[in-house]
């Protein structure tokens, strides 16, 4: 089964009080409903307000925070903004998670790179036909489009050619405000076309 670690993440965060979702790559293919490339790792999102529960709920967990690009023993402490990355692995299997903290208000998502790019919190979950959450692609490629590796060129053709408008407009417009040096033709990540 190709989405058996998304089908195990789901396991792993059954009971978690929180909201939580797929990220990453993998949130691509889920979209897709195929895997469409090999993926390294696994990243979920969880907003920054559910870090606690979190910690509780993974009390199984070594749980790393990831500072100026370093990695450290998460303690007790509130994380902050800079800090929005984390890394578990289990204490009696080795089985890895990689987590990003998201920011929201009482009704948007909030992109964690430029808090004027926003969208409802309604509209940023998808379910595979599995029943897994992910993380709508509009927003997985706005994250990516910060450095567009060849997988994260793969990963926008692959997205982007079978999007709805709705979607590729909230893109095209998160871009111009973000990074609007992506959209002029020579930028734009691999064949994409918004």
């Amino acid at each position: 089964m190709c989405f058996e670690v998304c089908h195990s993440v789901n396991e792993w965060m059954r009971g978690f009080e929180g909201c939580w979702c797929i990220a990453g790559g993998w949130a691509i293919d889920l979209y897709l409903d195929k895997q469409t490339r090999a993926h390294d790792d696994i990243e979920i999102m969880i907003f920054r307000e559910d870090q606690q529960i979190l910690k509780h709920h993974l009390n199984d967990w070594e749980i790393c925070k990831v500072e100026e690009g370093e990695l450290s023993t998460w303690g007790h402490e509130h994380l902050k903004l800079p800090i929005h990355e984390l890394h578990a692995t289990h204490k009696a299997t080795g089985q890895k998670l990689e987590i990003l903290l998201n920011e929201k208000d009482e009704e948007n998502w909030i992109f964690r790179r430029d808090s004027r790019v926003t969208k409802p919190l309604n509209e940023i979950i998808n379910f595979s036909i599995n029943s897994l959450p992910y993380l709508k692609p509009e927003i997985v490629l706005l994250y990516k489009a910060k450095s567009i590796g060849s997988k994260d060129v793969h990963d926008f053709n692959e997205a982007v050619s079978v999007m709805d408008d709705d979607q590729k407009k909230w893109l095209k417009e998160a871009l111009k405000i973000h990074l609007p040096q992506l959209l002029d033709g020579a930028a734009c990540p691999g064949n994409c076309c918004l």
